[in-house]
């Protein structure tokens, strides 16, 4: 898996959830509105700071995730941001060719290289350099099946190993590279480089596709900046 995901940039895995974790999962996620969370027609597609509820953060430390991120960031690894994507029939978005290149912090403190800064949920943002992102792992833990009519990720092979990518790069490596759709049962995970470059279309079939993100670190923020939050894979 290491030697897979360093050059490709992604891994899926199967059956990492049993049917009663998932059940346990949705019901913890049976959220109402609040800042940290956006909505249609009262249907919640999207939350941040997942990583505030009692039952993702028992995840994080459960065998099944941390047999996924201890052979890529050993066992002092940690997770430091969870997110809730639904798309459905009420909220069935598109993404662009993107990066993921902003991280969570408590407060801003300006270090060389870190920004620019911003806020989403009331939490500070900040995108900080390459290489803090080249040594975190996001793993998506998917609830429903996602398949290809149902806007999977879209991802780019080897496109995390060249740094942050700016318009015109995004653009060659979009006519150099093919996509690859990863399509992923419930109950499955895909692993992910922050770095790699993805997208997602709108479902052709729209129905619930609930994806909890969680990003993984293992080492500590430069001049005094912290992580947002810290959620050990150990007691």
């Amino acid at each position: 898996m290491l030697k897979s995901i360093e050059k490709t940039g992604f891994a899926i895995h199967r059956d990492i959830l049993n049917e009663h974790q998932l059940q346990d999962l949705l019901a913890s996620l049976q959220l109402e509105e609040h800042s940290g969370t956006r909505a249609r027609h009262g249907s919640i597609y999207a939350a941040r700071n997942l990583l505030q509820l009692p039952q993702i953060r028992q995840l994080v430390q459960t065998p099944e995730i941390r047999q996924l991120v201890e052979p890529l960031l050993g066992k002092n690894a940690f997770a430091v941001r969870g997110i809730l994507f639904d798309k459905n029939s009420d909220a069935n978005w598109k993404v662009m060719w993107h990066q993921d290149i902003s991280i969570a912090v408590q407060e801003k403190i300006d270090t060389a290289g870190f920004g620019p800064w911003s806020q989403k949920a009331g939490v500070t943002h900040v995108q900080p350099p390459a290489e803090v992102l080249e040594r975190m792992l996001t793993v998506r833990l998917h609830l429903d099946d996602c398949h290809a009519d149902n806007g999977p990720l879209k991802v780019l092979l080897g496109s995390h190993r060249h740094g942050k990518l700016d318009a015109s790069a995004i653009a060659q490596w979009r006519q150099q590279v093919d996509e690859t759709i990863c399509e992923v049962p419930r109950g499955g995970a895909l692993l992910m480089k922050p770095l790699l470059l993805h997208a997602s279309a709108p479902a052709a079939t729209p129905q619930h596709r609930r994806v909890i993100h969680l990003d993984f670190a293992a080492q500590d923020l430069p001049n005094g900046l912290q992580w947002h939050e810290r959620c050990l894979l150990y007691h």
